[in-house]
């Protein structure tokens, strides 16, 4: 046999062996199928929800699913979650209209599912022992865009407060914390004054407060629950009486304008062609009512849960908040904005 025949029957051989491995791959679903990840960004807020039940997910699979979970603000997550470069944006306040129109660009659908209600928590530190309750008038006057290197001691917000600094902390430009937290006490979201201490990161404002005497922040109630022994609570009174924050005066729609609900938005797309995304989503959905409270947030009805269920698995896409937040929301009217779907 010559050289030339042995090198064609040596070609034959390793073309039929790679057919033969592409026929396998071809009739074998296992083989053919890649590894599906689920990327995950958005809310620092919301954050400690989702990774809590991606912790629990994990811990009952057989085989892990490649879930990437960061935090980036919710307004830093939907500039992602519209550009197609993620499956879920976390959310502590509804999709704003030019996140809308950003999505729509990139024809991106949604389904937008309420997971739970939070109490946007007003802080202070320890060693202040003259402010237990604060109106949000009060807090209008430290926080708008007029009050920026004018109010800068605790006795221009009121004459009985002392004669010290007051330092500011606050979630950064790309939060949705700052956002409904300026939008409810300032009266438009981003008004807020800028000569304060900002971080996307819920902990190092956490450490500031904790760390600073003449400290006040805010941030979601899970955040100031975790670490409750390191900084003190204010009461907030908007017109009724002063209310301090909490799961029980948030469920009986006490705790206003600063109780709010949270959010994950599911790409439609996404959801229809990745099954791991899918069964993810009815985890969460399953979970939420026992992790919530763990977490440190107030869980929605049963009833909420069940709606979520029903809008995803019929792939209902878009939002019942037309492009912004709604303030006083108490948790039955979430629930009759969810039936809308």
């Amino acid at each position: 046999m010559k050289v030339q025949d042995k090198t064609l029957i040596k070609s034959l051989q390793l073309l039929a062996l790679g057919l033969g491995t592409a026929l396998l791959t071809l009739y074998n679903p296992l083989a053919a199928q890649e590894t599906q990840t689920i990327k995950i960004d958005g809310s620092s807020t919301v954050y400690p929800i989702t990774r809590k039940i991606v912790e629990d997910y994990q811990a009952n699979l057989k085989k892990p699913v490649d879930i990437e979970v960061q935090f980036s603000g919710t307004g830093g997550g939907f500039d992602k979650f519209c550009a197609g470069e993620t499956d879920v944006n976390n959310a502590s306040r509804p999709i704003q209209l030019d996140e809308m129109e950003a999505c729509n660009s990139s024809e991106v659908r949604y389904i937008e599912l309420p997971i739970a209600f939070d109490a946007l928590t007003v802080v202070v530190n320890l060693q202040n022992d003259w402010l237990e309750n604060i109106t949000v008038e009060e807090l209008n006057k430290i926080w708008s865009l007029e009050a920026e290197g004018k109010i800068t001691r605790w006795n221009q917000v009121r004459e009985t407060f002392p004669d010290r600094p007051l330092n500011l902390y606050a979630p950064g430009k790309d939060s949705g914390t700052y956002d409904y937290f300026t939008e409810a006490v300032v009266g438009k979201a981003g008004a807020s004054r800028s000569d304060v201490t900002e971080s996307e990161d819920d902990d190092v404002l956490v450490q500031g407060v904790s760390q600073d005497s003449d400290a006040l922040g805010y941030f979601g109630l899970a955040y100031y629950e975790q670490k409750a022994n390191d900084l003190k609570a204010v009461a907030v009174d908007s017109g009724r009486g002063a209310i301090l924050p909490s799961v029980e005066t948030v469920e009986q729609s006490q705790y206003q304008p600063l109780s709010r609900p949270l959010f994950i938005y599911i790409n439609a797309a996404s959801a229809q062609k990745n099954k791991a995304l899918r069964e993810f989503i009815d985890f969460y959905l399953a979970q939420a009512p026992e992790l919530v409270p763990e977490v440190g947030y107030v869980p929605l009805p049963e009833e909420a849960y069940h709606i979520d269920k029903v809008t995803f698995h019929r792939g209902e896409v878009g939002t019942v908040f037309e492009g912004q937040s709604q303030f006083n929301l108490t948790i039955p009217e979430l629930l009759r904005k969810q039936a809308r779907f």
